[in-house]
């Protein structure tokens, strides 16, 4: 039997973006990741929307709280709330739509002109699973993440291919950076200080370490 936990039971809350071009399919990700479903019918985000899911690192409790926005430049005005806070970002693209992927520089600049420079960041090429479509090749892809130090995976919303394992990647990197900055002032990285702002960067003022009261009955 599965052991019931409260929506706010979590060690650790990271704040996760997705960006990229209208139509990619950011929203079908989001809604695979954090309800196991996908929709055919998915109409382009208006504005800003987000999901919360909680998954376990190590023997951590890591609740992630991503956010989707339109993809279309009419909404660029919400940009540095938008970003603000985030210690991890998907760049998604088509892989079906070549220009999808050449957008993708424009993209990683505006999120680290808004994000500290030790945010996670992982290319996601979708709709993998449209085989005879493909106008961006695997190569190509995984040369662009090298040459710009980030992650990289090809997902399928709607076959549920490697969803789970991008967003999974992309949450215990950030675990690790929480650490390893632990580490770095000596700290036991299994004991971070409870309560407090978890400071990636100087940015961050939405990813934190779990509040816990000092008593209880």
């Amino acid at each position: 039997m599965a052991t019931y936990r409260a929506e706010d039971d979590y060690d650790y809350l990271f704040k996760v973006v997705l960006i990229g071009d209208s139509g990619v399919g950011k929203t079908n990700l989001l809604s695979r990741f954090t309800r196991n479903e996908f929709s055919l019918e998915s109409k382009s985000t208006i504005g800003v929307e987000f999901a919360t899911r909680s998954i376990h690192v190590d023997d951590k409790i890591v609740k992630a709280q991503i956010w989707d926005t339109a993809g279309q430049e009419r909404y660029r005005a919400i940009t540095s709330a938008y970003y603000r806070g985030a210690v991890g970002a998907l760049l998604v693209y088509d892989v079906t739509r070549h220009l999808t992927f050449e957008n993708l520089e424009r993209w990683l600049k505006e999120l680290r002109d808004h994000t500290d420079a030790n945010i996670v960041i992982m290319f996601v090429g979708n709709k993998a699973d449209l085989r005879h479509l493909r106008a961006v090749s695997t190569e190509d892809a995984k040369a662009f993440a090298e040459r710009e130090n980030t992650f990289f995976m090809e997902t399928s919303a709607l076959e549920a291919m490697n969803v789970e394992n991008a967003f999974t990647e992309v949450l215990s990197q950030i675990y690790r950076v929480v650490s390893r900055k632990a580490l770095d002032i000596g700290d036991d990285p299994t004991a971070l200080p409870r309560g407090q702002t978890i400071n990636i960067g100087s940015k961050d003022d939405v990813s934190a370490v779990k509040k816990v009261g000092c008593c209880s009955d």
